[in-house]
């Protein structure tokens, strides 16, 4: 092969992106990558999942700590250094940025940063910011390009008053007022950060609830919880129209058939991503896209044009970062031959507030909508020794199984670490397992994890440490 011939071509270098080339290189193909920006990683490692979890980590700490007196920690001059919050954010990214480059060059996938162009039978044009395009030929050519934040038609981005999530982890102060559309995972996370360093937050949701890919009762508990913590919350609220005057934006919505308006000098707007597609070039080569602009692709990733693949946000499904690294992996193994596998019904989805919010399968409505019986266990954590220990009794954790077999269907979470802990649960589904399993599963003590296993066996009212 030549500099410019490989087995395997990868564009973009997401989590979908770099773990598929990862892995393609590790069964033996010859591996490229090509990324438009400087920066390895895409949108989850420079501008997503990684920086928001540093503010997020950062804006805990520092809420603790002013906290911290009924602990026996008194500070004095407690002040926040906004700057020095975002130099470590951003040193988490380089650090992560370096991870991935080591990673590359460790496997020997070759790197061109450019934009890819599909260009038909195997071939992708790459075009730098700076110098000559070259054309590269691929026996495979994998997209992973990723996706891009939703605008609304009357609200656009202006990058300054009206701004998405890539803007809201990089404020170089805290403002006063901030306005957040869309009641998910971006939404209220960086609504949290926000309102945890001093802003007057208050999320604007469409649905009936906040969180909504989770049970009425679990999304009901959330918004009991971050009202506490500060968070203002109006559900049930179309937004309509928006005014920036004066440095301040105006927003106006629809709420109880009345208008009601809102200001403040930042506003969010968190109400979803779509498939980023943008000069890829899918008509040129024969790839086929639905109507939301996504990739259409078979069981295995692969796309209507021979030897182009798909995976991640640009294909449906839930856009989640493991779920393109599994997407990832399985089409790397497909490629070189293996049997690469996916259980697209068992990748868990999480919101990193405090507590956080983690779900994993079915939830009771879901199961209940589709005619099957259901058994559910609950376990809240202010019975829990750990949770009380440290101040985070604020959750609960639910079970919900086939009331004939007992197989576990879905699970949802509400506590702080519920991210770490979902996996428990979803190792136990990967094997068909039962309540009873997972009931009988030995967790030590004491754990917060241990709400898991009480919320198991109270799927047939066997929990010891709930009445």
């Amino acid at each position: 092969m030549s500099d410019t011939s490989f087995d395997v071509i990868v564009i973009g270098s997401g989590p979908g992106g770099y773990v598929c080339a990862i892995r393609a290189a590790q069964l033996g193909l010859k591996t490229a990558v090509v990324e438009r920006d400087s920066a390895l990683g895409g949108t989850c490692l420079n501008v997503g999942c990684i920086p928001s979890k540093a503010l997020l980590h950062s804006s805990e700490f520092y809420h603790e700590v002013s906290q911290s007196e009924n602990h026996g920690v008194k500070v004095d001059g407690l002040k926040l250094d906004l700057a020095q919050m975002m130099k470590r954010k951003d040193e988490v990214v380089k650090r992560m940025n370096g991870g991935v480059k080591m990673l590359m060059d460790k496997r020997k996938i070759t790197v061109f940063e450019g934009t890819g162009e599909l260009q038909g039978e195997g071939k992708v044009k790459v075009t730098p910011s700076k110098g000559d395009a070259q054309t590269l030929e691929g026996k495979n050519i994998v997209i992973a390009t990723g996706s891009a934040p939703v605008e609304l038609p009357f609200l656009k981005f202006d990058g300054k008053h009206i701004v998405s999530s890539t803007e809201a982890i990089a404020f170089d102060e805290v403002p006063p007022r901030m306005l957040v559309i869309g009641g998910g995972a971006i939404g209220l996370e960086l609504g949290c950060v926000w309102s945890r360093l001093g802003s007057e937050v208050t999320v604007i949701e469409f649905l009936p609830t906040i969180a909504a890919g989770s049970d009425d009762d679990i999304s009901k508990l959330a918004e009991r919880v971050f009202k506490k913590q500060g968070l203002k919350i109006a559900t049930k609220t179309k937004v309509t129209g928006a005014e920036v005057k004066d440095g301040v934006v105006k927003l106006t919505a629809e709420q109880k058939d009345k208008e009601v308006t809102y200001e403040a000098e930042k506003v969010l707007l968190a109400v979803g991503r779509r498939a980023y597609t943008e000069g890829l070039g899918l008509d040129k080569a024969g790839v086929e896209a639905d109507e939301r602009g996504r990739v259409k692709v078979d069981e295995h990733l692969r796309t209507s044009a021979k030897g182009v693949w798909a995976i991640g946000d640009v294909v449906a499904g839930p856009m989640l970062a493991h779920k393109a690294e599994e997407d990832g992996v399985a089409v790397a193994e497909w490629i070189a031959g293996k049997a690469g596998h996916i259980d697209w019904d068992l990748v868990p989805g999480v919101i990193y507030t405090d507590p956080e919010i983690a779900n994993v399968g079915l939830t009771e409505r879901a199961a209940k909508e589709q005619g099957i019986d259901v058994k559910v266990g609950k376990f809240a954590l202010a019975a829990n020794g750990r949770a009380v220990a440290q101040d985070a009794t604020d959750g609960v954790v639910k079970i919900i199984a086939d009331a004939k077999t007992d197989k576990i269907l879905g699970a949802a979470i509400i506590a702080r670490g519920a991210s770490e802990m979902i996996a428990n649960i979803v190792a136990h589904m990967t094997y068909g397992g039962s309540a009873e399993d997972l009931g009988r599963t030995i967790h030590a003590h004491p754990t917060v994890s241990e709400s898991i296993k009480e919320a198991a066996l109270a799927v047939d009212k066997q929990a010891i440490h709930s009445v």
